[in-house]
């Protein structure tokens, strides 16, 4: 079998075209029966050996397009029957050279309904359709989730000739116009294509060209304009450059930028030139008078310009004067409030003034007063800070305080006028706090107000004071410290109070006076702190004197000196003790004598008694140097004499209670306790002393071990004590080591120094808050520390504040 196979495309695509193979096909056996492999051929009668083999799709019902070829298909197409072949797919004749060219009509496209979908399934199990379906596929519908497929197959139109793809314009159907919209500018594009081609092209008229004319409006002139303006101021170094123009037949200075601009086109001294051969003559060359039409038009077009310019200037100066009016009715109006406020204010003062005179039925009291200054703060409170203040609470306010407080007695009522004065302070003191060192009373009429109002009072009353009763003199400034300025204070503690404690220390004296010195004393604490250590070294010479004859049978010494422990400093407590107490007590254990039969232990109490007051350490290296080796040398004399030892194991632990854990803790103590159980065990191990007392030694080894025990517990409880404090600090120290800001860090130097830091309550400068640090006022900005000085303020470092401090 041989013949030409003629293959054609799927028409599910709606596609009806053929492939035209011309190699031979031989066919050996039977075919297989398969759709792929059936092909049918004409019958015997009608056969005709020198046309091509043709093979059909089941659904094609029209010839296919005339040379169109398409190599990619090789689908399964329906058998059909010779009788059903159309006439139009009839080969007629084989043409030479290979080609040929069946007879028919043309292709002729269309689509189909969505019904045929997919028909030639019913020749196969169908089973495309049904993943389709599984999927959620809907017949009549598109693909996709949202059903945005196309629902008709893609259409195909017929080129006209053949020609390359585009040749014939655009080839897009109905279909794809609907489907995908889009503008399609290709006309366009030809157009403006041919439009540069015809540039290239000589005129087939041989005329010559039609002048261009180009035309500017105003508006283009006044923009112009707007960007000469911009553009037209040079720099200054740049407006005196030297320029040679070389563009002209002669060699041309300038000495701006400025110059080449605005140069004209001067028509040349010699414009008739040699014609050469081909070149003609111009017919009509005026170079004057164009010369004279181009200098008229840029003198139009500078005319335009500057008029556009002085218009907008004129606008602008509308907008900016329109501004300014604006700007002086607020200023106006502004005036006029300021002005009434004003009046307001000058009526109140007259009235106050009016009120003050003593001929006045109805007199200004201090409460009354104060809800004016009230009302003036409240409702015209910029006219109230602008106001000289001082002046006016000088006129008003001093006369109505100085009859407040003519019959005061601070020391028997120490609240009276707190209320009145608190209310005065918020309404008189300035947002700045002023300094103690360096006072400017004419600034603030408070401050002012309290110096020569109050203070007069307070001089008095601690002229007549007496420094053993403080209790009434410190209730009094307890009351007011919150209230009076800070130097205020400072003033009546140093100038006042400390000279009178001074001078009543000097004059104190231990063995005669009946009343303590820290009764009258220690109540100044919280206020003076730091202002009473020049009267500690004082208090303690003369204790040290009164010690000289003193014996620790005496125990009002304890009650004397018991209070100054945690007055002192740790260092001149301990060397106080050394020198005047520990001597002492030495010699009183070098008195005790230690008789087990009969012992008295009223030397050791004494001695005892101060554990609490001198170091371990000192009262540790008194037992050392005048207790144990006397007991040590009675245990050594009393286990030779053949003893009762359960007597000694008493004995032993008696003198062991006596002392607290404290000192039972110290290594010396607990190597002369354990020097004594090891006399005690090499005593019963001779073979007379556990001969003569059966039992002796296992009762001692048994007291050994029991006191070994205990000393172990004990160590391990100390240990484990240590390591919990140890982890709670590092916790402690780990949370507390990096200080969150520069005022944490601060605050952790007060407490390292023992150095007061808190803020001042209402107290700003400039916003930040105000703080005491000891004596001195600070405020923090930004990471530093600023003191107030005499007149401003001035940074230091963190050392330098806490050397000023103390």
């Amino acid at each position: 079998w041989e013949g030409h196979a003629h293959l054609p495309t799927p028409s599910a695509w709606g596609l009806q075209s053929t492939w035209h193979v011309g190699a031979a096909w031989k066919f050996q056996g039977s075919f297989p029966p398969s759709p792929r492999n059936r092909y049918f051929l004409p019958k015997e009668h009608s056969r005709d050996y020198s046309a091509p083999v043709n093979f059909i799709s089941a659904g094609l019902k029209k010839s296919a397009a005339e040379d169109v070829s398409d190599e990619d298909s090789d689908e399964d197409e329906k058998p059909v029957k010779q009788e059903e072949i159309p006439k139009e797919f009839v080969p007629k004749k084989l043409k030479t050279g290979g080609n040929f060219k069946p007879s028919q009509k043309g292709f002729v496209g269309g689509t189909k309904s969505f019904m045929d979908f997919g028909s030639w399934e019913r020749h196969t199990k169908g089973i495309g359709q049904k993943l389709l379906q599984k999927m959620g596929y809907v017949p009549g519908r598109g693909l996709g989730k949202n059903a945005q497929g196309i629902i008709n197959p893609i259409e195909a139109k017929q080129r006209k000739g053949k020609g390359a793809v585009g040749a014939y314009g655009s080839e897009r159907t109905s279909q794809s116009l609907q489907d995908f919209p889009v503008v399609d500018s290709e006309e366009e594009a030809e157009e403006e294509f041919q439009k540069e081609l015809s540039q290239w092209r000589k005129d087939p008229n041989g005329g010559k060209k039609k002048p261009k004319y180009s035309y500017k409006t105003v508006e283009e002139l006044k923009a112009k304009g707007r960007i000469n303006k911009q553009l037209s101021t040079p720099q200054k170094e740049l407006s005196q450059v030297k320029v040679i123009d070389m563009t002209g037949r002669e060699q041309k200075v300038y000495y701006s930028y400025s110059q080449i601009s605005h140069k004209h086109n001067i028509p040349d001294d010699n414009p008739q030139q040699l014609l050469g051969k081909d070149s003609k003559p111009q017919g009509f060359a005026l170079p004057e008078l164009e010369h004279n039409l181009q200098l008229l038009i840029d003198i139009t077009e500078q005319e335009i310009i500057q008029s556009d310019r002085q218009l907008q200037y004129e606008r602008d100066m509308v907008v900016n004067l329109t501004h300014e009016i604006q700007k002086m009715s607020e200023i106006l109006s502004h005036e006029e409030t300021a002005i009434s406020n004003l009046s307001k204010v000058l009526d109140m003062v007259e009235e106050c003034e009016r009120r003050m005179q003593p001929s006045c039925e109805n007199p200004l009291t201090l409460d009354e007063c104060a809800k004016i200054f009230e009302t003036l703060q409240d409702k015209y409170y910029e006219e109230y800070r602008m106001s000289d203040r001082v002046d006016l609470a000088v006129a008003i306010v001093y006369p109505l305080m100085k009859d407040y407080f003519k019959n005061w007695d601070p020391l028997k009522d120490c609240t009276y006028g707190t209320e009145i004065i608190a209310k005065w302070k918020s309404l008189l003191e300035n947002d700045q706090l002023l300094s103690h060192g360096g006072q400017d009373l004419s600034t603030d009429a408070f401050h002012r107000l309290m110096w020569e109002i109050w203070m007069p009072y307070v001089r008095n009353i601690v002229a007549q004071w007496q420094p053993r009763n403080c209790g009434s003199m410190v209730d009094f400034l307890d009351s007011w410290v919150h209230i009076i300025p800070v130097w205020i204070l400072d003033n009546i503690l140093d100038q006042l109070i400390f000279p009178k404690l001074q001078k009543e220390v000097e004059n104190w004296n231990p063995l005669t006076d009946t009343v303590p010195i820290h009764s009258w004393i220690h109540p100044w604490l919280p206020l003076m702190q730091a202002r009473l250590e020049p009267l500690y070294s004082p208090i303690r010479n003369k204790l040290a004197n009164a010690l000289q004859k003193w014996h620790p049978s005496d125990s009002s010494a304890k009650l004397i000196l018991q209070p100054w422990k945690d007055v002192f400093t740790p260092g001149s407590w301990e060397a106080f003790m050394v020198k005047n107490i520990v001597p002492k007590l030495g010699m009183c254990l070098n008195e005790l004598i230690i008789n087990p039969h009969q012992q008295h232990m009223d030397a050791f109490y004494w001695v005892i008694d101060w554990e609490g007051m001198i170091s371990v350490s000192s009262l540790v290296g008194l037992l050392e140097k005048h207790f144990f080796p006397k007991w040590l040398q009675v245990l050594c004399s009393w286990l030779s004499n053949s003893p009762n030892y359960e007597e000694i194991t008493k004995w032993y632990l008696g003198w062991k209670s006596m002392f607290s854990d404290q000192v039972l803790a110290h290594p010396s103590i607990k190597d002369k306790f354990n020097e004594a159980l090891d006399i005690m065990n090499r005593a019963v191990s001779s073979s007379v002393g556990g001969y003569m007392q059966p039992g002796a030694r296992e009762n001692i080894a048994y007291l050994t071990h029991t006191e070994r025990r205990k000393d172990f517990q004990y160590e391990a409880m100390q240990e484990r004590r240590e390591a919990e404090n140890m982890a709670q600090r590092g916790i402690g120290m780990a949370a507390s080591s990096v200080p969150m800001n520069f005022k944490d860090l601060i605050q952790t130097k007060a407490e390292e120094h023992n150095i007061v830091f808190m803020p001042v309550i209402g107290k700003r400068h400039e916003g930040k808050q105000l703080y005491t640090f000891g004596r001195i006022v600070i405020y923090i900005d930004r990471g530093v520390v600023f003191v107030q000085g005499e007149k401003t303020w001035v940074p230091t470092s963190l050392q330098s504040l806490i050397d000023m401090a103390k």
